[in-house]
């Protein structure tokens, strides 16, 4: 037998090796990335433009508004701090309406509601006309905030590509603030008008871009159009093998036969929502039980980080600062959104080479150092009876520091880690519940300390540690 051994051995060895090339020497070829499912994330994404926009606006505008309408600081704060509110009616909505109409029109309907909210703020009369043209954008803002990530999860089976719902937000934001300062040359009765109406004009453009793109293919299959879905699927894969794997994933979320291959087939109404809720709420497993908490958790980390207050009250925090000019104010909180849509970019090459936990952890860390050195900055500057530049500058640095902390680490993450996480069965409801958490939490924080902030990023810090699932980064 041995002997029988050696002898197959010789004949393998005796077999000439296959002919090879200077190629087969080469560093191994990284695969192509889809375009098209890039071309499909990226139009996706850009829904978060408007609720982006909407933030950025409103941090520059309410300064001309409580001087032309003649309101107090508690009517500007609920003018600004209310949109989360807003948004969360539009995010609670948003899943129960892609479910009926579609993730496309979905999207369609987000454009449409922003657009009306535009309209309505820019031909404001009166504070009232103003808060109902700020909820109307708010609820299309939600719903963009919620379907977009959504979309792009099923489409595509690349977690890093949620996070350009990130990027396109922040660019929403600079884009508000560029409006700002635009439209502050404006007479005051104008200017702010201009500032807000001119937003109705991106929901235009984004409404019809939205319509050229294909559909979800897991709502196609959960509506029993598996050959619609087939078709999607193999444009947005990158192998055969893969395309077969996701429409399986997805007969067997909607309750189909995984050897059924017709293209249309009857899809029992009890296999879409409620045994989804069950398993999530109800009677969830551990592992269930434990990826809830992590998502939930750092939904509701992030907006405790105190981002929206920097973001929304910008101009107050740097006349706070010791910057009295208007144009100096603008132009500093331009340079924010600059920053924070710069260091978006750069975390978007950076998920996939460091990873999702150090990335978190230096972005937790940066934040809380920048933010207390703000927080002691500004009480240097409030104690002092003469104007200190070096104090002032430091304030301005330390908030530049923030937003680029959070850019290249808590803010892209959370939205990828949130898609990552979840399996497909489970994705869209576990998103919406990150959604509505993360809207709920942005409320309580207006109005805290910026040292206290940081004592809630320590938490976070220590959270990630012990508690958050590594997400691979690979498929979805």
């Amino acid at each position: 037998m041995a002997g029988g051994q050696n002898t197959e051995g010789d004949a393998n060895l005796s077999q000439p090796a296959p002919d090879r090339t200077l190629a087969d020497f080469g560093p191994v070829k990284k695969p192509k990335r889809n375009r098209y499912v890039l071309a499909c994330a990226t139009l996706a994404s850009m829904t978060s433009v408007l609720l982006g926009y909407e933030n950025g606006v409103m941090s520059g505008a309410n300064i001309y508004i409580q001087d032309d309408l003649n309101i107090s600081d508690l009517q500007v704060a609920l003018l600004v701090g209310t949109l989360n509110l807003y948004s969360l009616v539009g995010s609670a909505a948003a899943g129960r309406t892609s479910d009926w109409i579609g993730r496309r029109y979905t999207m369609v309907m987000a454009g449409a509601f922003f657009f009306v909210g535009s309209i309505l703020m820019g031909f404001a009369t009166n504070y009232a006309f103003l808060m109902v043209g700020r909820f109307v954008a708010g609820v299309g803002g939600g719903y963009a905030l919620m379907i977009a990530p959504v979309y792009t999860a099923e489409v595509s089976s690349r977690g890093f590509l949620t996070s350009f719902q990130e990027v396109f937000n922040d660019a929403g934001i600079l884009l508000g603030y560029l409006s700002n300062y635009a439209f502050s040359k404006f007479p005051t009765k104008l200017g702010w008008r201009f500032m807000l109406g001119i937003g109705a004009i991106p929901s235009v453009f984004l409404a019809l871009v939205v319509l050229g793109m294909p559909e979800s293919p897991r709502w196609l299959g959960m509506k029993g159009r598996l050959g619609d879905a087939r078709k999607v699927l193999d444009k947005t894969s990158d192998s055969k093998e893969e395309s077969e794997k996701r429409l399986s994933e997805i007969k067997e979320a909607a309750g189909i036969d995984p050897d059924c291959n017709d293209d249309v087939v009857k899809v029992q109404k009890q296999s879409h929502g409620k045994g989804v809720w069950k398993e999530l709420l109800v009677d969830p497993t551990p592992f269930v039980r434990h990826i809830l908490i992590c998502g939930i958790g750092i939904n509701f980390f992030e907006q405790a980080s105190g981002i929206e207050v920097i973001v929304s009250y910008s101009p107050r925090i740097f006349k706070e600062a010791g910057i009295t000019s208007s144009n100096g104010k603008l132009l500093a909180t331009l340079a924010v959104g600059f920053t924070k849509t710069v260091f978006i970019l750069v975390a978007t090459f950076l998920l996939e080479r460091i990873g999702r936990r150090p990335l978190l952890l230096s972005s937790v860390g940066g934040m809380v150092l920048s933010l207390t050195t703000l927080g002691f900055g500004l009480a240097i500057i409030d104690q002092s009876d003469e104007k200190l530049p070096w104090a002032v500058a430091l304030s301005i640095a330390m908030v530049l520091a923030y937003v680029s902390f959070f850019s290249i680490g808590m803010g892209p993450i959370t939205s990828v880690y949130s898609s990552e996480i979840f399996p497909l069965r489970l994705r869209a409801q576990g998103k919406i519940m990150g959604v509505v958490v993360n809207r709920v939490t942005g409320e309580p924080w207006h109005g805290y300390s910026f040292l206290y902030v940081c004592l809630r990023l320590e938490l976070r810090r220590i959270w990630t540690c012990f508690m958050i699932v590594i997400s691979s980064g690979g498929l979805l």
